[in-house]
């Protein structure tokens, strides 16, 4: 079974279209290219009980963020609009992702 390329990236700037959340922006810390989600900073947040180890000595519930379904993120642009994205060719003859709202390209 071959995956499918997806429109989010690590490092991407995304907004919530849907959820509890729906509307905050945040940047994508990674991406489950399997699972088809990815962790955006700030987004999600879960309560997680964590035992006393060498790194957390005193243990106790630690917040941290869950991972979130793609289709529920939207890129935003370098403009800061949230945008479908393409792909096309630039001058180099390099497969470049671009902004389908303005048209500009995303890094």
């Amino acid at each position: 079974m071959q995956q499918r390329k997806l429109h989010i990236k690590k490092g991407d700037t995304v907004k919530l279209i849907a959820g509890n959340e729906k509307g905050a922006t945040g940047k994508v810390l990674r991406v489950d290219h399997k699972k088809e989600r990815a962790f955006v900073e700030g987004i999600n947040m879960v309560s997680k009980h964590t035992k006393p180890n060498a790194a957390n000595p005193q243990g106790g519930i630690v917040k941290k963020e869950s991972s979130i379904h793609i289709s529920n993120l939207m890129v935003v642009d370098p403009k800061g609009i949230p945008s479908r994205i393409g792909r096309k060719l630039d001058s180099n003859n390099k497969l470049v992702r671009y902004s389908k709202k303005t048209g500009e390209e995303i890094k």
